[in-house]
């Protein structure tokens, strides 16, 4: 598929992610996971919460871009307290991009290497995903599958919680771990599989069983219901138009 074409029907299918939610806060980190649940809001779940990202709840999701004449339709003030008030409280649902992923659904977004005294690559550090992991929901959005992302062993640190009974918190078991839609630029996945496994849900156009199986790094469980992942409607199009007016989104998964 031609970039465009494939970015957005990426961006729709991670929009599924928040569509059984209610009313919880939608957090999208990056462009692609922004748009989607911009694009959910719009379509699948109209009570989502979404934030100016700045310190105001919206009434519709924000452009991306420069804004032009267009006026942020603000309801109430969203400030770091009410924030965290809904990070405890388990109402909020979050799309994140991590560099490693492992079979656990372990995320990695801290460094690269074997040695955190001296790390081969330095990254952004675990900031406030061990919280996020344990009290929340949360979706990956991946744009390069591969066996760098999808990792063999464990992800050279591990920054959330996974369905891995060695690393579990005292007193929790795996069914309080919720990781939803793992969406890349090959297929649509979760954690559904049997004892968690990853699994594969959709294949997109063009992309076969195999190719996704050489692009992870662990096995992952493959039913007899593996479909095609749809192609965005009519409808869907001239929404993500009006989300991202400057066609941002063309870029978005590199060259």
């Amino acid at each position: 598929m031609a970039d465009t074409t494939l970015v957005d029907t990426l961006i729709c299918a991670a929009a599924q992610a928040w569509k059984d939610d209610g009313e919880v806060l939608a957090t999208g980190i990056g462009l692609v996971p922004r748009l989607a649940a911009s694009l959910a809001k719009l379509t699948v779940n109209p009570d989502l919460m979404m934030t100016d990202s700045e310190a105001w709840l919206v009434s519709e999701p924000v452009p991306v871009g420069p804004r032009g004449d267009y006026r942020i339709k603000r309801e109430a003030h969203m400030g770091f307290a009410r924030i965290f008030d809904n990070v405890w409280g388990g109402k909020r649902h979050a799309m994140v991009g991590p560099t490693q992923i492992d079979r656990y659904g372990q995320a990695n977004i801290s460094m690269i290497g074997s040695d955190y005294r001296r790390p081969r690559t330095q990254m952004l550090g675990v900031r406030g995903y061990p919280g996020n992991s344990i009290n929340h929901a949360n979706s990956f959005f991946v744009p390069n599958h591969s066996p760098k992302v999808f990792v063999e062993g464990e992800v050279d640190m591990v920054c959330s919680a996974g369905y891995n009974p060695g690393r579990l918190a005292r007193g929790w078991s795996l069914d309080e771990i919720d990781i939803r839609l793992v969406v890349t630029q090959l297929c649509v996945m979760d954690f559904g599989g049997p004892d968690h496994q990853l699994r594969l849900r959709s294949l997109h156009p063009g992309v076969g069983i195999d190719q996704v199986r050489q692009a992870t790094g662990f096995e992952i469980h493959v039913g007899d219901d593996v479909g095609t992942t749809p192609a965005p409607t009519e409808a869907q199009l001239a929404l993500l138009a009006r989300l991202d007016p400057h066609g941002l989104r063309a870029s978005a998964l590199g060259s």
